[in-house]
């Protein structure tokens, strides 16, 4: 199997091997060790400040966006979301299944945030900003540096789903003055899914400290709290810790801007031998994560060729996986990722599928 999806994605060798282990009993000074361990090495990747936070919460990704939500805001707040996607769209049913007043800044697919998008709800009231720093759905990455002069010169609490931006593309939590930032362990650190990793600065983590919040599981004290002695309130997805340690380890050794490039190089590497293949880019400012690509041919009766149907046929035929989409995009739109365990030569055999696909008359 060849997977070119955006989580799970492919994993090293090491790694897998880690997950082939019999799980320790994880209430004990050694476990407390390496989880402590995680937090330094999560905050330094993410580029916190020293006195930030990091818990891992036994979850998808999904977990940390509606507990970033529960635990930094209320119904007296007023939240700006940035909803270009399907995550964009989920940060909004988050805050309306918690009856946290929002506006969302509606861009269509594939577009980029500008400062006219921003400018009409300057100095209008608003106390925070949601936002997915790369829409995974579409393959956006958003303008951080905009975002954050636009939060600071208004006053507003920054949250930011770093979920496949993270590794992928320069993130700088400190001096873009995010509140908080998450990912998840089945995007760029290649990992099984099953944890999602939180970073807070230390307004946010006193924030969280001090809400009142109507959950057992995602209630940030607990974690915070337990996460001072390197545990968890609740049992954890234990081996996927194991693994994370293993990695961030890995990653420090190598260094973040290798770690980033070598992202860079894989999706450079793709966007350059897809040329004359009947693809468009649909994006307007690219993540390294995933190049999202709109069919553009005809199969061999004459009808568009279909986003999804190619997705289908690398799956069951050449044992190759892509991203598909759902919704309003499933039939135009699908995604190729470059995170993960691949290489410029993993590249050339989806190309080659492709290319016999287009002879068969399939794309």
């Amino acid at each position: 199997m060849l997977n070119f999806a955006v989580g799970p994605v492919q994993m090293e060798e090491e790694i897998r091997s880690l997950g082939a282990e019999e799980i320790p009993y994880f209430r004990t000074p050694e476990f407390s060790k390496l989880m402590l361990e995680n937090e330094r090495l999560m905050k330094r990747l993410m580029k916190a400040g020293e006195d930030a936070r990091a818990v891992f919460l036994t979850g998808s990704g999904t977990s940390a966006m509606e507990a970033a939500v529960m635990n930094l805001f209320t119904g007296a707040d007023r939240l700006l979301i940035v909803n270009g996607g399907s995550f964009g769209a989920r940060f909004v049913k988050i805050c309306e299944i918690h009856q946290i007043p929002y506006t969302e800044i509606s861009l269509e697919a594939g577009k980029a945030l500008t400062k006219s998008h921003l400018e009409p709800f300057a100095g209008q009231g608003y106390t925070g900003f949601l936002v997915n720093a790369d829409e995974t759905s579409t393959g956006v990455l958003y303008d951080m540096e905009l975002i954050s002069r636009f939060c600071r010169e208004n006053g507003l609490w920054l949250v930011v789903d770093a979920i496949s931006s993270f590794l992928t593309d320069d993130f700088k939590m400190e001096e873009w003055g995010v509140d908080a930032a998450f990912t998840g362990s089945q995007k760029a650190l290649a990992l099984p899914p099953g944890i999602a990793a939180m970073v807070l600065n230390a307004r946010a983590a006193a924030r969280a400290e001090a809400m009142e919040v109507k959950s057992l599981y995602l209630n940030l004290k607990d974690y915070l709290k337990n996460g001072e002695r390197g545990q968890t309130p609740f049992t954890p997805a234990v081996s996927v810790l194991i693994q994370l340690n293993r990695r961030l380890k890995g990653i420090e050794e190598r260094g973040l801007l290798e770690e980033q490039a070598r992202i860079r190089r894989q999706a450079e590497d793709f966007r350059e031998k897809i040329a004359g293949l009947p693809f468009e880019i649909v994006s307007e400012s690219l993540s390294n994560a995933v190049t999202p690509l709109h069919p553009t041919g005809t199969d061999k009766d004459g009808n568009p060729v279909s986003a999804h149907r190619i997705f289908e046929i690398l799956k069951d035929e050449y044992d190759i996986f892509v991203c598909p989409n759902g919704g309003a995009l499933a039939e135009s739109v699908f995604r190729v990722g470059h995170m993960g365990n691949l290489t410029p030569e993993d590249n050339d055999r989806l190309i080659l599928a492709w290319k016999d696909m287009h002879k068969r008359g399939l794309l």
